[in-house]
Formats: C-alpha cells, sequence, structure tokens
C-alpha cells in the first residue's frame, strides 16, 4: 500500500464560511483530521454537514500525537493537519508533523487558505514590497522590550497579541517607536466585531480604552515601515569607555547597548579589547 499524504490545511479565522471548496473537499477526503481542539474543528466540520476521524495535536501533545499519525501516514492513511484557526504551523502547532513527514519522505500537500497575518497587512494600506512577520512577543514585559530592540526594521512589522496583553505591547511600542509612527489594530477579522483602525502610536492606547469592548478577542498589530536607527559608533564607544570605569565588560557592554542602540556583542567585543 502507497503511504497516505499529510495535507495541510487552512480554516477560516472567525467566519466559517470563509472555508474555501478545496479545503472542504480535502476534509471530507481525508482519514484522519489532526486538530489542534477537536471541538473547534468539529464545529467547523459540523457546519458543512462533515464526519471525520479527529486527532488532537496541540502544544502539550505535539510529539507523541506527531509518531502516532505518522505511524498512519506510512500505513497507507491521509491526514489533515488544521489549527484552531488560520494557516498550521504559523503561531500554531503543526511544523513538528510536516518536518517528521518529510523527514520521512512522505508527500506534504498545503491546502491554502486564510491567515490573520496576511489578512491584516492586506487591510492596513502600507505600501511595501516585504513585511516581517513576528508572531507573538514575549509576554514577560523584560523579554518583550528586549525583543522590540531588534524589531525596527524597514519595512511592516507583523505582530500577534492577546487580549488580556495588548494594552502593555502598545504602550512599548510607543515607547520604543514614537508616537509618529502609525499602526493598524486589527481585531476579531471575519468575525461579527471586527475591527481595523489605522492610527499613529500616539493615539493607540487611547482609541483601545474608548470602548471596553476593544480589549477583546483576537488581535493582529501591523506597524508601519520605519528606518532602522543608525548607532553613533564614537558616541557608543565613549559611552562604554565611562562605564567600564565602574562596571564589568559584560554590564558595560549590556548598558551602552541599551543607551546609544548599537550591538551588544559588538560593545562586547570592544570591552574586552580595551582590558587587554
Amino acid at each position: 500500500m502507497p503511504p497516505g499524504i499529510l495535507y495541510v490545511v487552512a480554516t477560516p479565522i472567525g467566519n466559517l464560511a470563509d472555508a474555501a471548496p478545496r479545503t472542504l473537499e480535502t476534509l471530507r477526503r481525508a482519514d484522519v483530521v489532526a486538530c489542534e481542539d477537536t471541538r473547534t474543528t468539529r464545529t467547523l466540520l459540523a457546519r458543512h454537514g462533515i464526519e471525520r476521524t479527529t486527532l488532537a495535536l496541540h502544544a502539550h501533545n505535539e510529539r507523541a500525537a506527531t509518531a502516532k499519525l505518522l505511524a498512519g501516514l506510512q500505513a497507507g492513511r491521509s491526514v489533515a493537519l488544521v489549527s484552531d484557526a488560520g494557516t498550521p504551523g504559523v503561531s500554531d502547532p503543526g511544523a513538528l508533523l510536516v518536518e517528521a513527514a518529510h523527514r520521512a519522505g512522505l508527500r506534504v500537500v498545503p491546502v491554502p487558505g486564510p491567515s490573520a497575518a496576511v489578512a491584516a497587512y492586506s487591510a492596513a494600506g502600507f505600501a511595501a514590497d516585504r513585511f516581517l512577520f513576528a508572531g507573538f512577543l514575549p509576554p514577560k514585559a523584560s523579554a518583550r522590550r528586549q525583543a522590540l530592540e531588534a524589531l525596527d526594521v524597514p519595512w511592516p512589522l507583523i505582530l500577534y497579541e492577546a487580549p488580556h496583553r495588548v494594552r502593555a505591547c502598545l504602550q512599548d511600542l510607543l515607547a520604543r517607536f514614537g508616537g509618529e509612527r502609525e499602526i493598524v489594530i486589527a481585531r476579531e477579522l471575519t468575525k461579527k466585531f471586527e475591527e481595523v483602525a489605522r492610527l499613529p502610536l500616539a493615539a493607540a492606547p487611547a482609541w483601545l480604552e474608548a470602548n471596553a469592548h476593544r480589549q477583546q478577542g483576537e488581535f493582529v498589530l501591523v506597524l508601519a515601515p520605519g528606518a532602522p536607527a543608525r548607532p553613533d559608533a564614537g558616541a557608543a564607544q565613549r559611552v562604554l569607555d565611562v562605564l567600564l570605569e565602574t562596571l564589568p565588560a559584560s554590564e558595560a557592554a549590556k548598558l551602552a547597548a541599551r543607551i546609544t542602540g548599537a550591538p551588544r556583542n559588538a560593545l562586547y567585543r570592544r570591552a574586552l579589547e580595551r582590558g587587554k
């Protein structure tokens, strides 16, 4: 018996009517539907009159589920991989199974469709020939701010954010990139209470707080492109020299990088060379 095929199937991000004909046909034909949450996927299947065996594949069981599904594929069973919404493997589980299928020499077929990141970007109106998708930033404030230090890029930046962190995230974006930089806040895309607002970062916190419902739902943030800052190498060296008078090399380099925006690793190498 020939091996089965792994179909990577994008599903609606909110409006179940967005399921494409090929998506539904693939789900009907698959022997197994591997899904992030079986309850969510069964709602989609029931909406379109599809009855199929489902198997949970999520962040907490991904390795065990991958081994089971891989064995089924090798035995000739076809698998449709879906997430709760959008495209599997994009800030969702699934990449481990896809990698395993490739390594086993199995056929992997994408069935494209909805993506919250692309939907938000298309509605943002930032003309660019590329964008950077950064997914979810770290949940802790200090780690999130550190991650933003590396994301000042000359093209649009797309982020996902949870409702209980979106307010803090917008404040960090404002502090990092300044109030004039524009942002598009897209919430509840394709759903009943969908909103897409383009405004300066300075106005974003007030927009969010103007209505209590705006702090609910799923968020995609699209930051306008900006020119990356060019650190003054001479100024960075001078700051580093002053800090090295009282601090160890690693601490001095870390603090000088935060003050000047210069790369921390380069400053650390300079600090070590200065101490020779």
